[in-house]
């Protein structure tokens, strides 16, 4: 787990924005995201900006990057995220009553049904061979938010009061262990040549998935990013924390002008922001 204490206050409002762009040079986004209100019983499709209340229903926020060619990687990432509206609605009753401890073999059970999907449909149509997706995702409760991640796209934890930005993910790439370990810096990072390379992913032929779980306790004023890798194309993690700071109190903007500066910075590849920000 990441946090270790409950927050308190636990705040029963979310507001968030999602915004995604195809870029300068793709000619289709293979990006998807999610915004999602569940309970035990039933799940909502929520807009693309909004707020609700967690008194009653848990939400889920994803973001996914296909890969494949042609269709595939943009169907890939849709099939990932509609199968998380089957997966979780099951688990409401477990959160509810406040039991954390069996959240991380829910979001494994989530990440290997997405695998197997995506495994069926590449080895039975051709053109689906070899697609793939990346899967960032928050399940949000009051005053915990559980994540399960593969790929390179990537979870941030911004607290209250623009202190910080922290990398909650780990990049699924060489490069990522590169500079986890401190045997590489950020800006070289930026410009590896293999920077790009995932050494894991759902679906594209991986025989294993080894989805990274964790959890973080927050409070009212908190905000969580979630982002493909085509935002850190163009943005560092300072130049998020800036815009997120920028936007205080705004949140309905923030994620488009992070995408905004990200494709005029870069735009080699699809681009996607969705912020989410704790309320009273």
């Amino acid at each position: 787990m990441t946090g270790e204490t409950a927050a308190a206050p636990a705040a029963t409002t979310l507001r968030w924005v999602g915004h995604t762009e195809v870029g300068r040079v793709r000619k289709n986004n293979e990006d998807s995201f999610l915004c999602l209100q569940f309970d035990a019983r039933e799940l909502h499709y929520l807009g693309k900006i909004g707020h609700v209340s967690l008194a009653q229903a848990d939400c889920v926020f994803a973001v996914s990057d296909g890969m494949g060619g042609a269709a595939a990687g943009e169907f890939a990432s849709r099939v990932a995220v509609e199968k998380i509206t089957r997966l979780l609605p099951p688990a409401f009753k477990q959160s509810a009553t406040g039991l954390s401890a069996g959240f991380s073999d829910v979001l494994t059970a989530v990440f290997e049904e997405i695998h197997r999907a995506l495994m069926y449909l590449g080895t039975s149509y051709a053109e689906c061979s070899g697609m793939g997706t990346t899967l960032s995702l928050c399940w949000l409760t009051p005053g915990w938010m559980y994540f399960g991640h593969i790929g390179d796209s990537r979870i941030y934890f911004l607290p209250a009061g623009g202190t910080g930005i922290r990398q909650l993910s780990h990049d699924d790439t060489y490069v990522g262990w590169l500079f986890r370990n401190g045997k590489i810096n950020e800006r070289e990072a930026r410009t590896h040549p293999q920077r790009n390379a995932l050494q894991r992913a759902l679906g594209a032929g991986n025989q294993f998935v080894e989805p990274q779980v964790g959890s973080v306790a927050y409070s009212v004023g908190d905000r969580f990013l979630l982002c493909t890798d085509g935002l850190i194309d163009g943005l560092r993690d300072d130049q998020l924390l800036q815009l997120a700071s920028a936007a205080d109190g705004q949140t309905e903007t923030a994620a488009f002008r992070m995408v905004r500066a990200s494709v005029e910075a870069s735009g080699r590849d699809n681009t996607t922001a969705l912020l989410i920000e704790a309320r009273p």
